[in-house]
């Protein structure tokens, strides 16, 4: 690390190799005890406490000396106060010979420790609860073999040469593949303000030493039950984006699917083209046009209530409906009669109270009349050409009064009718082209969307303009709406 801590200088560095023996003392007296206490040995149980009791006072010894304050007393600073460390390591107990039962939870273990008394010590006793362990001297090996194999838990020692804690640490959750494996960083009782350096860095507890089983045991024990349940987080986020990605790929076949009913741009006898844009991957609108007979072209765009699969649906079904001419008793030239019996087609109450609105037309080709019927639908508009050469002609809405289909059974429609001009333009809209949003918030007027086809409507790029101004209008994003035009050269 480029700074050191008051807890990194020389005084740490020796209390630190002064207690490694006797923590190995403490350590193999307490396994040794466990181990004969297997075999139903108890003749040596109090010389073993006298052992390890001197090895605690030899502790204490070191803690409350080897320190700034100690070394005070010692030149004749009577005021200066016992260290916190002497506290902490008086207050530190003799372990319970039943900490080493078998484990709740077990788990494959990496212990990091450069002493190898220190890691054998360690390990031996995980080994006793149950647990799996590899060792590593260093913070580099451990590294190295993380990324070879997987672990549940990692014990990593603070002070070590190579690598130390610090730098293993900050390696393993900058990794990927290793940021979410639990540390418990091991570290004697005075470098607890590096240990919490360690944990501001991601580490999830701290084992002070000399190890208390019992301790020992329990930080073990919430460290891998934070990863089991980490474990099972992933698994279910796994879950998660698989369904969505399989739901995406039906979602996607669906868009295909919708597009693919709708008719092909055509040049004769009428070039007819379109543009379309849901809001999203499913939209509520359709449109079509197909020849009824050979003098009669139907002409037609619906809008479904609100997106997505529901939507899709219903306008899918109420388009094969028209394209088929399968409604019983109906004129498919009668504009009114084709509104009607779809309306009684399409009940809300039977459609999961969805409606839909709907421009039907029929154009007449002899006669070049236009029947046109609308149930609560947008006009559409006709741009005749101008009579005298001005490149912007003048624009006709092609309203008729009726109700949105599926809201109320047995409604009757009206046909309205017009004449063609030869060179003119009928296009077919949905709201979504012109109920836009600004991105101050503001909605444009209907009167600036017709201003703005009567001057681009009949420009062979004139629908392409329209959305690029309106994703204008928008300020970028997705559009709140479905957009679809339909356009006629007559």
């Amino acid at each position: 690390m480029s700074a050191e801590t008051k807890s990194e200088g020389p005084l740490a560095k020796l209390r630190h190799d002064m207690r490694t023996p006797i923590n190995h003392i403490l350590g193999y007296s307490e396994l040794v005890a466990e181990e004969l206490a297997d075999e139903g040995v108890t003749i040596v149980n109090d010389d073993l406490d006298k052992i390890r009791n001197a090895a605690q006072q030899l502790l204490g010894m070191i803690g409350e000396h080897l320190s700034e304050e100690g070394f005070a007393r010692l030149s004749g600073d009577a005021t200066a106060p016992i260290s916190a460390v002497r506290a902490a390591t008086k207050a530190t107990t003799v372990p319970a010979r039943d900490s080493d039962a078998p484990a709740v939870i077990t788990g494959h273990i990496l212990v990091v420790d450069d002493n190898p008394e220190n890691r054998e010590t360690l390990a031996r006793r995980l080994q006793r609860q149950g647990h799996t362990t590899v060792m590593a001297g260093d913070g580099a090996e451990a590294l190295e073999i993380a990324h070879r194999e997987p672990f549940d838990l990692v014990l990593l020692d603070v002070m070590m040469p190579v690598l130390d804690g610090y730098g293993a640490l900050e390696q393993l959750k900058a990794d990927p593949a290793l940021r979410h494996l639990p540390v418990i960083m091991i570290s004697a009782l005075d470098e607890l303000e590096s240990v919490v350096r360690c944990i501001e860095k991601g580490a999830e507890d701290y084992l002070p030493k000399p190890f208390n089983p019992t301790l020992l045991r329990a930080r073990i024990g919430a460290g891998l039950e934070k990863k089991i349940l980490r474990d099972h987080e992933q698994k279910y986020l796994h879950q998660i984006e698989e369904t969505q990605a399989h739901l995406k790929s039906e979602l996607d076949e669906a868009a295909k699917y919708v597009r693919s009913i709708f008719p092909a741009p055509t040049e004769t006898p009428f070039r007819i083209d379109w543009n379309y844009a849901p809001s999203m991957e499913l939209g509520g609108d359709a449109f079509g046009y197909h020849w009824i007979d050979d003098d009669h072209l139907a002409i037609y765009l619906l809008d479904v209530c609100g997106h997505g699969v529901g939507a899709s649906l219903l306008s899918v079904s109420a388009i094969n409906v028209i394209r088929s001419g399968s409604l019983p008793k109906t004129d498919f030239r009668d504009p009114a009669q084709v509104l009607a019996g779809l309306n009684n087609a399409f009940p809300m109450e039977q459609q999961n109270n969805m409606y839909f609105t709907i421009w039907y037309g029929v154009y007449h080709r002899p006669s070049r009349m236009l029947r046109h019927a609308s149930g609560g639908h947008p006009p559409s508009l006709l741009i005749k050409p101008s009579v005298d050469g001005s490149s912007v002609g003048t624009m006709d809405e092609l309203r008729a009064p009726g109700m949105l289909i599926g809201a109320m059974p047995d409604m009757k429609f009206a046909s309205e009718s017009c004449e063609i001009p030869p060179g003119s333009r009928l296009l077919v809209l949905c709201d979504g082209t012109y109920e836009i949003k600004r991105a101050d918030g503001t909605m444009i007027e209907f009167e600036d969307f017709t201003n703005f086809m009567r001057e681009h409507g009949a420009q062979p790029d004139g629908l392409e303009r329209l959305l690029e101004w309106v994703h204008a209008l928008r300020g970028g994003g997705a559009l709140e709406d479905d957009f679809s035009i339909l356009r006629i050269h007559f």
